[in-house]
This record gives C-alpha cells, structure tokens and sequence, in this order.
C-alpha cells in the first residue's frame, strides 16, 4: 500500500492554554481519495483542514502532507500550499480585481509563470467550472454561486494535489448552492484527493469514499457514507444524524 497523501499522527491543538481545539488527530487521506468531513459548531472540522496547508499551526504530534513534515520549516510549508489548493466559506476574492485577474495573480507572482501561460491556464479552468463568460468581470458583479465557481477555478491555477473545501456553500443562497456541489462532484469524478468541510449530506452521500465525524476536537466516528448514514455507531452521531437529517 502506498504512503497516505497525508498523514495525522496525535495531532493536538491548543487556542491559547484553555480551549484544546484538536484532540489525538490520527488520520491518513490516500491520494484520490474523498473525505468529508461533519460535526457541529466548534467540533474542529475548519481547524483540522487548515493545519493541512498551514493556516492553522499544531503544537503537538506530526503532520506530513505531499511527504513534507509540517512544522518551522518554511520551505516545507511553501512546498505544501504549492500542492494544496483551498476553497473557504467566504469567497476571498480580491474586489479591485477582474475574474481572471484574480486567477493569474498567484500563477505569476508565486509560481513565477509567464503571463501568457497564466491567462491560457486561467481560461482553462474558468470553462472547467463553466463560468469563462464572466471572466472580465469583477467579483461583485457576480451571484454568490458565481463567485463560488470563480474561487474553486483560482485554487485549480496551481495545479494542486489536494483540494480542501471549508463549508463552500454555507454563505450560498439555497438555489445557488447546488451550482456549487456539482462542480465540485465533477472534480471527484476527475481523481482530485479532496477533504470537505460540510453540512450538505446529500453530497456526503454521493462524493464521499469516508465520512469522518468530529465532536469537541476529537475524530468520533469514520465510517463509509452507506454505513454512516444507515448504521451510525455512535450515540453522538445518531444524535447528531437525528437533527439534521430532519431539517
């Protein structure tokens, strides 16, 4: 079996000296492989994705994404957040700047490509999430999906190995959201490892290859998406199934 894509060991996690956000993470992702990740509030889901390409930092145990050890190594860091590519709640996209501005700035400035290339990469992935109209645009010009849609092309322009979603369709209208999931379906068909952070267990249901389960910092429960959601183990997350399954 190949080494995992990444690779929790005891991973611990501390907000200041009281609030001990991750607990004991161990987890191993295969490359290829579709984690998503739920829980309620302040379980440590947002946490645990961010200390993958170093947004959040862990003061114990050992954490090895695309074969760099995660830690003071700054070189180690940049070589992970060139292979690891993030989509957030909000869609952190520059306002000042054009949709295709916005996707050629990390390809030029980061990666040093050529602007041509970055422009020919750009467009590319701006018809891959079938928005390349829009792309002389500015972000507020654009529906929350739209700019959603602009914000997972941006994290595709490095090329990476790993895609991680933060609840990307929490700040989305309702009708909007589903413009969304299926964009990001389309990339789990293509083989792109990806771990995402969300309450919509439809899509859990039809990406998923795991479904972790978190609660007060702590990996409660990983299960396949049949067995999770037919057969939970655990009270906490037949409780937890109860209430949102029933909305």
């Amino acid at each position: 079996m190949s080494e995992p894509i990444i690779n929790f060991e005891k991973v611990n996690k501390w907000y200041g000296n009281d609030f001990h956000v991750l607990r004991d993470i161990n987890l191993q992702v295969a490359q290829g492989e579709r984690l998503v990740i739920c829980g309620p509030s302040g379980s440590g889901k947002s946490t645990l994705i961010r200390c993958i390409n170093a947004l959040e930092e862990y003061q114990e145990g050992k954490l090895t994404v695309v074969d760099q050890l995660l830690g003071d190594d700054l070189k180690a860091v940049d070589a992970v957040r060139r292979q690891v590519g993030m989509v957030f709640q909000q869609f952190n996209l520059f306002p000042h700047l054009s949709v295709l501005e916005n996707l050629t700035l990390s390809p030029t400035w980061v990666a040093g490509m050529p602007k041509k290339e970055a422009i020919e990469k750009a467009m590319h992935q701006l018809e891959r999430v079938q928005i390349a109209e829009q792309a002389n645009k500015y972000p507020l010009q654009l529906s929350g999906g739209q700019q959603q849609r602009v914000a997972i092309a941006r994290a595709l322009c490095l090329t990476p190995k790993i895609m991680l979603f933060d609840e990307p369709t929490s700040a989305l209208d309702p009708e909007m959201i589903k413009e969304v999931l299926d964009v990001i379906m389309e990339l789990a068909d293509g083989g792109m490892t990806m771990l995402c952070v969300t309450h919509e267990m439809g899509f859990a249901k039809a990406v998923a290859n795991r479904v972790i389960f978190m609660d007060q910092g702590q990996i409660v429960e990983e299960n396949n998406p049949e067995e999770f959601f037919n057969n939970p183990r655990t009270d906490r997350s037949k409780d937890f199934l109860s209430k949102i399954l029933g909305h």
